[in-house]
């Protein structure tokens, strides 16, 4: 049998009647439409009907793979890149005679490298495989045929079943609430998987359906649901129950949704609606937009040239190939005769009498012949870089967060070196740049301000003011102002630094108008959704709030004598100071209705009965909202509270207008009659109905005063974006704040500076102001079109002036309005917008929306065609992070959708500066180096078999053995490349930080401009040329056997060959700044194993080795020549990058080689050891300890 109900008072005890009745959405009346015909049985899941209409089962699969589609799947993600497809048709033409080498030299390694990324895509589905079968075989009770609850696993719901959840279990599908261990069927639900917030929700069952409380009531229940089709909207639902032959819309409210947990409930029953793929959750699992980096893009570009080489060289050989085939048949006589076909000849395209057949076919060979220009291990390589390169990210200790145990997370590798190269910041201010975590620190009463306690922005302001001294730290008068000293022992209350003793501690009831105090905080006590816990062992009691701006309030009540501390069904209970008696009672408020806030009213209100038996409408909310609602006798400190509304706002303070009236009976009754009939209408116009009947009941307001909370700057804010700046990077804030806040934010946290010349852009004007009233639209949006033309162009004269007047023009700031912005961004107005913004060196956008957000960020990307980085903490910044190149998610208090939908993420701002500057400039300089080393170091190898070639009359014979070829990508020159992108390092991550002008080599893109790419190219180029000549004209023409014997072909092969793999990785080893154990064991190892190699294969039978039998141990080893030539090729190839790089660093260093100068300079003048980086002095006597211990040890 059930638990028995609850009827006891507990916190969940949240008033949940009419007014929080959800609003239900016009598309009730398209019911049975396209789109709205879900049908579900309620308790009939057999029902002939129900299996008619074959819903999905509850089973869910992540996986992109099954076992049926893994290998073809697979494989044809691996053939979208167009070097594996190149490497495939020349794996299946090498089967044929034409090949120059065999075909299993070349699949070999195309085998490795497609097997070893389909084994990591194999792991990585694996585990999301793990996953899914934990998720669908959760046990969830399910009422049954013998009309009891039995336990059955979670894929195995149907549409229609009724289940029983129970306290912390998640629910397994998409469900109809029908009641709860409430009696008012009320449960609570926790989102965080949905929305990544934390914040309990309030759901509630129909009252019809409320009274289904045990197993006997279920057994009865027989119902049907017409609903909207599956769709990914969390947001919303459409739906109506038919029921007892009743007809009751359904909304969100009363829907529970699959992989949201129940919490303080006992237990909930539900009607499964969604199952599987078709609960919004699933709906809503799709990957964020691919972004792939430049630097990717790039790179297939120069995949494309050294295509395009590849052809060229090929026709080239081919055309002299037929050239000197033509002129082979001279007098019947044959001049390369060695050519012919024949049983051990494999040039079997060679025919004088058809030379342009011959060259046709040659030019066939030659493509595959030199594909080993083309780096096939370039891709896979790459990913393991960059997915090791996220590891360090995730692993930095410097980024993590430990109040909030968020470590930074890379939730993509794509992106890596697009870190390095910011150009442009846009950031979210609210959570972003502050914490988001409110203070309630001042306050306007009755025309008079309190609170004494000075803001961030107030100490920034008065550092400006007065001048800050050197070592950057405000006077300590100030700070014990702002601190406010004199209640230096009074305990710290999160979200409460008011200090005033004039309403403090009682004392407000000897103010003037000390009756206006007491109805200001029981309007912020009673107006608001907050639920009280209360902690069992200390009795103290917390809130759950909805936002941290009303959970501040509540504390601010609390603490100032108006506590609440209970909430019932109906009612909400303070323990309230009375400024009469001066004593403390409990009083008790009917709660009668609820108007909620939304972005759109700005406002919310609550309809209370007052012990005294009084009708009160009590209401707070944006002052754009509550002061055209203001009655004429309600004005009386209107002037006051706007002047001090204008101050708090240059304080950075956020501020809500407080206001109240008294209600009359029989006003209140047919308000309330005409309200009730609104919300039971299913019309079209429902919804603007009940906004009207809320307008006209929150009129004629009496103004009791406004609330100032602080939301403070997050943590090294200001230093980071000083650190940002002096790297290059531009930042731009896009916040949905007043203009007074927001700019006086932008001073606290750096981003304006006193030097500065603000551009203000704003449609705030008498002009306008009277425009709207009369209430012409044309004439409006005319109107504010010319006047933010007007003020762009004026903002061009301010520059340019500035500009001729001085040769160090003054830096400039533009702050523009939300109303501003919306005709900046219109077709014939953005460009010269962006001209102005692009100009100035910050730029701050007030009152934007979520799609203005998105828009600034299209623009900017678009048009200055440098990499955008978009930074934000809310669902209002999802569109910005995704529009921007690379989207970097806050984890903070508004919940996990901004972080769901980045790129990155990161807990706090700061972290921000260690992201781009260390990791980004670090993974930049890797990944450029990594693809331009990979490209020399094939047209290294490659243009040795053209050079080969040509001395050979282009007879298509390879210069190496195919396994020498073949082994040369995968494993004599990979790992080497893969230690740089994972371990170099230029300089220090701490240099990083001091240094930050050194990320300007990111932000320019000079490591991988065009210019250093074709540099690396051509030094491959002459690293053939080089190697090739002077290995034949060293070894060619003398005595290479003791017996006087010359180097035959197979000799050549193996020494130019070593003199590759020793130049190509000694390269890479003189390119390298940071050497760890593992670049020496990958760099020397890679050497050790060619001749490893070489042995072993040596001494394999010499049908199967043919070339390399025995080369190496009888012929090359005893030979001085072989180890002469080696080492002194090898010298002369790395000599002319190492002359430029010798030359480069004296006379035209780049920005790393002055700094790693400064840090050895720094080394020599006795302040920073070069190793360690630390004080040598902390060395030497640190060493000196060391030395006495083992003194007295001995």
């Amino acid at each position: 049998m059930p638990r028995g109900r609850r009827r006891t008072i507990h916190l969940s005890k949240l008033y949940s009647f009419s007014c929080f009745k959800p609003t239900y959405e016009d598309d009730h009346a398209r019911i049975g439409d396209r789109g709205y015909s879900r049908v579900v049985q309620c308790n009939e899941p057999e029902n002939a009907e129900a299996l008619q209409l074959k819903y999905r089962g509850n089973y869910v699969s992540t996986t992109k793979y099954s076992a049926a589609n893994f290998i073809p799947k697979s494989l044809f993600e691996q053939f979208r890149r167009v070097a594996n497809i190149y490497f495939l048709v020349v794996a299946c033409v090498s089967f044929s005679p034409l090949a120059p080498f065999k075909a299993v030299s070349v699949l070999v390694p195309l085998l490795v490298v497609i097997g070893a990324t389909m084994v990591k895509e194999a792991i990585e589905d694996w585990r999301r495989r793990r996953q899914d079968v934990e998720a669908n075989n959760r046990k969830v009770e399910v009422y049954g045929r013998n009309y009891s609850f039995i336990e059955t696993r979670w894929k195995k719901l149907r549409v229609g079943d009724l289940v029983k959840v129970r306290k912390d279990e998640y629910f397994p599908a998409d469900l109809l609430l029908l009641s709860s261990s409430y009696e008012d069927g009320i449960c609570y639900v926790e989102t965080m998987n949905l929305d990544g917030e934390t914040n309990l929700k309030l759901k509630r069952a129909l009252e019809v359906t409320s009274h289904l409380n045990d197993e006997n009531s279920l057994q009865r229940f027989r119902a049907k649901i017409m609903c909207e089709d599956p769709n990914e909207n969390l947001y919303s639902f459409v739906g109506t129950l038919f029921y007892n032959g009743e007809e009751y819309p359904l909304s969100l409210q009363h829907m529970l949704l699959r992989d949201s947990k129940l919490k303080n409930t006992e237990f909930v029953y539900g009607v499964v609606v969604f199952t599987g793929h078709d609960t919004k959750v699933m709906q809503n699992a799709t990957d964020p937009p691919s972004k792939r980096s430049k630097i990717e893009r790039k790179m297939d570009k120069i995949i494309y040239i050294l295509f395009s080489t590849l052809f060229v060289i090929a026709f080239v050989g081919s055309v002299f190939f037929g050239i000197y085939t033509k002129n082979d048949d001279s007098g019947g006589k044959i001049t390369r005769w060695y050519l012919r076909p024949g049983p051990d000849v494999a040039v079997v395209y060679y025919d004088p009498q058809r030379p342009a057949l011959a060259a046709l076919l040659h030019f066939l060979t030659a493509l595959m012949l030199y594909g080993y220009l083309i780096p096939i291990s370039l891709y896979v390589s790459i990913e393991m870089v960059k997915v090791l390169q996220s590891i360090f990210i995730n692993r930095d200790q410097d980024m993590y967060y430990e109040e909030t145990d968020r470590p930074a997370h890379a939730r993509t590798s794509n992106l890596n070196e697009e870190l390095g190269q910011i150009d442009m910041i846009l950031s979210d201010k609210t959570g972003t740049l502050t914490c988001n975590s409110m203070e309630f620190i001042k306050c306007s009463i009755a025309g008079t301000a309190y609170g004494h306690c000075m803001t961030e922005v107030e100490m920034a302001l008065a550092s400006r003011r007065d001048g800050v001294p050197e070592n950057g730290h405000i006077s300590s008068d100030v700070v014990e102002h702002s601190t406010g000293v004199a209640d230096s022992s009074r305990k710290s209350i999160k979200g409460f630094n008011f200090r005033d003793e004039r309403i403090m501690n009682g004392h407000w009831v000897n103010e003037p108008h000390s009756d206006t105090i007491q109805k200001f905080f029981r309007v912020l006590a009673i107006c608001h959704t907050a639920i009280p816990v209360v902690d069992k062992e200390s009795g103290e009691i917390s809130y759950e709030a909805e936002s941290p701006d009303e959970a501040a309030f509540v504390i601010a009540a609390r603490e100032l004598g108006f506590g609440f501390f209970e909430r019932k069904q109906t009612s909400i209970s303070l323990h309230e100071l009375d400024y009469k008696t001066g004593e403390k009672d409990d009083r008790e408020y009917e709660l009668l209705h609820v108007l909620e806030f939304n972005s759109s009213r700005k406002r919310m209100s609550v309809i209370v009965r007052s012990p005294e038996d009084k009708l009160l409408l009590l209401c707070k909310g944006a002052d754009s909202a509550i002061f055209e609602r203001l009655a004429k006798d309600g004005r009386q400190f209107e002037d006051q509270t706007k002047e001090h509304i204008h101050k708090y706002a240059e304080a950075g303070l956020r501020t809500l207008v407080v206001a109240y009236r008294e209600l009359g009976l029989e006003e209140y009754k047919e308000w309330e009659q005409k309200f009730l009939k609104a919300k039971a209408s299913l019309t079209e116009g429902r919804d603007v109905l009940m906004d009207e009947l809320a307008d006209k009941i929150e009129s004629e307001l009496v103004l009791l005063g406004v609330t100032a909370v602080e939301d403070k700057l997050q943590k090294g804010v200001p230093e980071c974006i000083n650190k940002l700046a002096l790297a290059g990077i531009k930042i731009w804030v896009l916040t949905g704040d007043k203009m007074e806040t927001a700019v006086n934010i932008g001073y606290a946290c750096s981003l304006l500076r006193q030097d500065m010349k603000r551009i203000v852009i704003s449609l705030d004007s008498p002009d306008i102001n009277a425009l709207e009233k009369q209430g012409d639209k044309g004439a409006i949006q005319k109107a504010c079109r010319a006047s933010t033309k007007k003020q762009i162009g004026e903002g061009f004269s301010q520059i340019n002036e500035a500009r001729k007047g001085s040769s160090s023009a003054k830096a400039f700031g533009l702050i523009i309005d939300g109303k501003s912005l919306e005709y900046s961004l219109k077709e014939d107005l953005e460009k010269s917008f962006f001209e102005l913004a692009i100009n100035c060196a910050s730029v701050i956008c007030c009152r934007s929306t979520p799609k203005q957000k998105a828009l600034v960020t299209r623009l900017v990307k678009n048009e200055t065609g440098r990499i955008t980085l978009a930074i934000g903490d809310g669902a209002n910044d999802v569109g910005m992070l995704q529009e921007a190149d690379i989207g970097v998610g806050i984890s903070g208090v508004e919940g996990m959708q901004a972080v769901m939908a980045s790129d990155f993420s990161i807990a706090q701002f700061r972290f921000l500066e260690r992201l781009l500057l260390v990791h980004g400039h670090w993974c930049y300089r890797r990944i450029s180096m990594m693809i331009c080393y990979f490209f020399y170091k094939n047209i290294t190898f490659g243009f040795t078999l053209f050079w080969f070639e040509a001395h050979n009359s282009f007879s298509g014979l390879p210069a190496y053995n195919d396994w020498y070829m073949s082994c040369y990508n995968v494993f004599f020159t990979s790992l080497p490349v893969i230690a740089l992108g994972v371990f170099d390092q230029d300089v220090s991550a701490r240099l990083c930080l001091k240094y930050p002008s050194l990320y300007l080599e990111g932000v320019e893109n000079i490591l991988f401009s065009w210019t250093r790419i074709l540099g690396w190219m051509f030094n491959g180029l002459l690293s053939s040329i080089i190697i090739f000549f002077f290995t034949t004209n060293s070894m060619i023409p003398q005595p290479f056997q003791k017996d006087g014997q010359v180097a035959d072909y197979q000799i050549l092969g193996v020494t130019m060959y070593t003199c590759v793999v020793w130049a190509v990785n000694c390269q890479m080893a003189i390119s390298i700044n940071y050497f760890t154990w593992i670049q020496h064991l990958f760099i020397w190892g890679s050497i050790a194993f060619w001749y490893i190699f070489l042995v072993v294969y040596g001494f394999i039978s010499p049908s199967k080795s043919t070339t390399a039998y025995k080369v190496f141990v009888e012929e090359c080893a005893p030979s001085p020549l072989y180890w002469l030539v080696t080492l002194l090729v090898v010298i002369c190839t790395l000599l002319p990058y190492f002359s430029y790089r010798a030359f480069q660093t004296r006379f035209k260093p780049m920005r790393h080689d002055v700094i790693q100068q400064k840090r050895l300079l720094s080394c020599d003048n006795d302040q920073i050891d070069a190793s360690g980086e630390l004080p040598v002095r902390v060395r030497g006597k640190l060493q000196h300890l060391r030395q006495r211990l083992k003194e007295r040890e001995s």
